[in-house]
């Protein structure tokens, strides 16, 4: 169309379109009556008018039948010139001749006013997308009422364009606004349903998390977990706290790849099997080698990455596993923080490899950070930098475990719109003085064998308790549990022999150690047998009972009993 030739001859033109509209009558096509003076050569006609030309007519009758709101306003007063039908039916008549900003507060709440003079001044068309607005006479044609009828709706959503017609600076601006409340409302239905959807993920992600960490006694522990932002799908990253009995404890974190409830799906799988293998006491690598083979069968197109760490408060050593995940962080009591070793393996699901395991020194004092590459990967940015970041933040982070928590994530700018999902696990290692420290105590005893290691062993036992000043009868209980786990190990064991007492501020520990790597189990001695009912009286005087094998080759039996309240 040519805009620029019609825009010149409609302000003066007082001609109305013929009447094109079948049974309907004579309706004009634009909604506008202008005066032009005759011109030479047009002889035969009314002074004061013209005929209308091929091209007023097509111009008109276009913009007449379209169901796109289309306006004409003219002059720096935006006067408006012309309205189709279209528009009327959705604001109702407009007077034309007036100055837009009096006439179409519509135009006003779309906010096109500041918009219509950069477009008059500078000739270049501008569009604004999905504005909102009150339309009265507007009406939803996809619905239906109770009687059949349309249904009024008291809100549109038009995307606008705005256009220069004449000449730059002195013509007008073709207003062009598309209905497109329809796409609006599929569009918020849209970002409605991603949003049940993520809320539903997140549920599903939080409820799969430990709801309470277990609180070894040795150590100290806290968590984080923070869901990406609203943009950002959730993601599969977990961790857990295992206490594994006799004062050792497990420490995970893992992240699977992939975003929503698929994710989470595998995570809460993963950490399930995590727990269940942890029960069976094994070395970390030997229990990331069988998480390495479940993760293949739950979703060969998943992988995750996943850290296993044991601490024995007797060893004083963190030792761990690494399947693909980012290295532990350790803080020692002066501020220097270690980094642990690269990953000793490939991420789990990807099969065909043999994990090994690491150990990291924790001594009384330090603090170890566990973490998922939320907390460090930026784009365009090298994940080691960010690791080296929270290095230097960690050095200066003092408090609980849960103020660590909170500073790591404000020192790497962590907030609530966050483009990924991070899990945080920060453990302690107190160093105790004072009275606390009274109530954690070691003794051990070597048994060298023979008929007199049975003997000695309950004397030593009898003894140490007598010396924590243990009520009689669970020091009772204590000597006879370490003379049947001796007694088990001097009949069925090998050198080196060693019996091990700990107390804690809960428990007491009882432990023996020698050098075949033969576990024991419970069973049911028959009434003619003389011997088989060590571990089966053990584990009913005990709260509980257990073995490992130990990483030097040989196995180590243990049972625990609960202190009494103070």
């Amino acid at each position: 169309m040519n805009f620029t030739r019609w825009s010149a001859r409609l302000p003066r033109s007082t001609q109305r379109r013929t009447a094109t509209r079948g049974d309907r009558g004579s309706v004009p096509a634009a909604r506008g009556e202008y005066e032009r003076p005759a011109t030479e050569g047009e002889g035969g006609k009314e002074a004061g008018q013209r005929p209308l030309t091929p091209d007023d007519l097509a111009v008109r009758q276009v913009l007449g039948e379209l169901p796109a709101l289309v306006a004409l306003v003219h002059g720096p007063e935006h006067r408006v010139s012309y309205v189709n039908d279209a528009y009327e039916a959705a604001f109702g008549a407009r007077e034309l001749g007036s100055p837009a900003a009096g006439s179409c507060p519509e135009l006003a709440d779309l906010g096109l006013m500041p918009l219509l003079d950069q477009v008059l001044r500078s000739g270049t068309p501008r569009t604004v997308k999905s504005r909102r607005i009150a339309v009265p006479g507007h009406l939803h044609t996809g619905r239906t009422g109770p009687a059949g009828q349309s249904e009024r709706r008291a809100e549109g959503s038009f995307t606008v364009t705005c256009a220069p017609v004449g000449r730059e600076g002195t013509g007008g601006v073709l207003v062009f606004a598309a209905d497109v409340t329809d796409h609006a409302e599929a569009a918020e239905r849209l970002r409605a349903s991603d949003r049940r959807h993520r809320e539903t993920a997140v549920t599903l992600q939080r409820s799969l998390l430990p709801q309470e960490l277990e609180q070894p006694d040795d150590l100290r522990v806290a968590a984080t977990y923070q869901p990406g932002g609203a943009d950002a799908a959730v993601g599969g990253d977990w961790y857990d706290v295992i206490t594994l009995g006799a004062g050792r404890t497990a420490l995970v974190i893992g992240d699977v790849m992939g975003r929503g409830v698929r994710a989470a799906a595998v995570m809460g799988q993963l950490r399930t099997a995590v727990r269940a293998y942890a029960r069976l006491d094994l070395p970390p690598h030997e229990v990331l080698q069988l998480l390495d083979g479940l993760a293949a069968e739950i979703d060969a197109s998943q992988i995750a990455t996943c850290v296993y760490a044991v601490h024995d408060p007797n060893e004083g050593v963190l030792v761990y596993a690494s399947a693909g995940h980012l290295p532990i962080l350790v803080r020692s009591e002066d501020g220097t923080v270690a980094r642990g070793a690269d990953p000793t393996g490939p991420p789990l699901g990807t099969g065909g490899w043999m994990h090994t395991s690491g150990s990291i020194p924790l001594p009384p004092g330090s603090t170890a950070v566990l973490y998922t590459d939320g907390l460090v990967e930026r784009r365009g940015e090298d994940i080691y930098e960010g690791v080296a970041k929270l290095e230097k933040a960690l050095s200066g982070a003092q408090g609980t475990p849960q103020v660590v928590c909170d500073r790591l994530l404000r020192s790497q700018g962590i907030t609530a719109e966050h483009d990924d999902d991070v899990a945080v696990l920060v453990l302690q290692h107190p160093a105790r003085t004072g009275s606390d420290a009274e109530l954690f105590h070691n003794a051990a005893l070597e048994l060298l064998g023979g008929v007199e290691a049975a003997p000695r062993a309950r004397a030593f036992a009898s003894g140490v308790l007598a010396s924590w000043r243990f009520p009689v009868e669970l020091r009772d209980l204590g000597v006879l549990a370490a003379s049947e786990l001796v007694a088990n190990s001097l009949k069925h064991g090998v050198p080196p022999m060693r019996l091990r007492l700990r107390r804690t501020d809960r428990r007491l520990i009882i432990e023996v150690t020698d050098g075949d790597d033969h576990l024991p189990r419970r069973r049911k001695a028959e009434p003619a047998d003389e011997a088989g009912r060590g571990i089966s009286i053990v584990a009913t005087i005990a709260s509980s009972w257990g073995s490992r094998r130990t990483p030097g080759g040989g196995k180590a039996v243990w049972c625990e009993f609960a202190l009494p309240e103070p």
